[in-house]
């Protein structure tokens, strides 16, 4: 299979997909059923963004031709360990392989095992071929080469059983902003949309601000409104609830809008439904120690990338700023 039929055929996926038909809409349900946190409007937007930023044939073009790909000298397969923290999280390292023109066996995350297996199947459905590039698998022995992603506990597990072949080991990551005071309400909601697309649990959502002395974050907590309905999601309730009452009994000092909490904290990781902030003298200061750090998957707003912006990444925006495709170039 030449790297223009590979290319052809998530063109056609993406058309597929952008048409919603009525089989479509029945995968969705069933994952939202299986996993309560894959909301429909969640799994919409996971898809408009592949779709658009993915599945372009231009951009599919363009990536491919940035390394030269052809057929690979030798085609090796590939295993990879799916995340499932938000919908289709995988899509990235799925699509990769597959351009690459290398096997990929896939061990599918239990919280989203339904989106991906239902896309693959839709690729066997187009091209029979594909079976020969793209397997599912419970077990991934025998793989020559690995990309895991996983917590930070998960993570040590895959450095132990994947250390003797090449390898992309991913751990926990989240991202961060940081304001200058000055925003506008339209950046504000953007912002808002960084913080709480997917419930807060991908590893681009910002779960920590910083902000200059003196800031005022009433308009902050106002354009967090569009997510209030968040309170009658049961497990998002649930986890609110329990930190409010975290917070109450240890003392803390908080600001609510009734549906996502702030607090002054130190740590860069927060718990869902929760906001850590933290105040700075020196943005550019304060950007060049957040560039150092390697939990930070992206930085929002000054010195980084726009409002509104921290989930929808491109074809060359790699996890953790490890080229996968280069990998994936090196292996034959």
């Amino acid at each position: 299979m030449n790297l223009q039929h590979r290319i052809d055929l998530f063109v056609e996926l993406g058309n597929y997909l952008k048409k919603n038909e009525p089989g479509w809409q029945q995968i969705k349900e069933k994952a939202s059923q299986k996993n309560n946190w894959f909301s429909i409007d969640f799994i919409d937007i996971a898809v408009k963004n592949i779709i658009e930023e993915f599945l372009q044939k231009d951009k599919l073009e363009k990536w491919a031709a940035h390394y030269y790909i052809d057929n690979p000298a030798e085609i090796k397969n590939v295993g990879i360990v799916m995340a499932g923290n938000i919908p289709l999280v995988g899509f990235h390292d799925f699509l990769s392989v597959f351009i690459s023109g290398h096997r990929q066996t896939i061990k599918l995350s239990s919280k989203d095992d339904v989106l991906l297996d239902a896309i693959i199947n839709y690729l066997y459905r187009i091209d029979e071929d594909v079976r020969s590039y793209i397997s599912i698998a419970d077990n991934l022995r025998g793989c020559d080469a690995y990309i895991a992603t996983g917590s930070n506990q998960t993570s040590k597990y895959f450095e132990q059983y994947f250390s003797k072949y090449p390898n992309i080991i991913r751990k926990n990551k989240t991202s961060v902003a940081i304001l200058s005071g000055n925003e506008s309400n339209d950046e504000l909601e953007k912002l808002s949309d960084d913080i709480h697309l997917f419930f807060g649990l991908g590893c681009r959502n910002v779960t920590k601000i910083y902000v200059p002395s003196g800031y005022d974050f009433v308009p902050l907590l106002a354009s967090f409104k569009k997510y209030t309905y968040f309170r009658d999601h049961h497990k998002y309730a649930n986890n609110y609830d329990y930190q409010l009452s975290l917070m109450l009994l240890n003392n803390q000092y908080y600001m609510t809008n009734e549906s996502t909490l702030l607090a002054e904290q130190n740590a860069i990781f927060s718990a869902i439904s929760v906001l850590h902030y933290g105040y700075y003298e020196d943005a550019e200061k304060l950007s060049a120690e957040l560039h150092r750090n390697e939990d930070i998957q992206c930085i929002a707003g000054q010195h980084g990338i726009p409002f509104g912006q921290a989930q929808t990444p491109g074809l060359f925006n790699y996890a953790d700023g490890v080229d996968t495709m280069a990998f994936l170039l090196t292996l034959g």
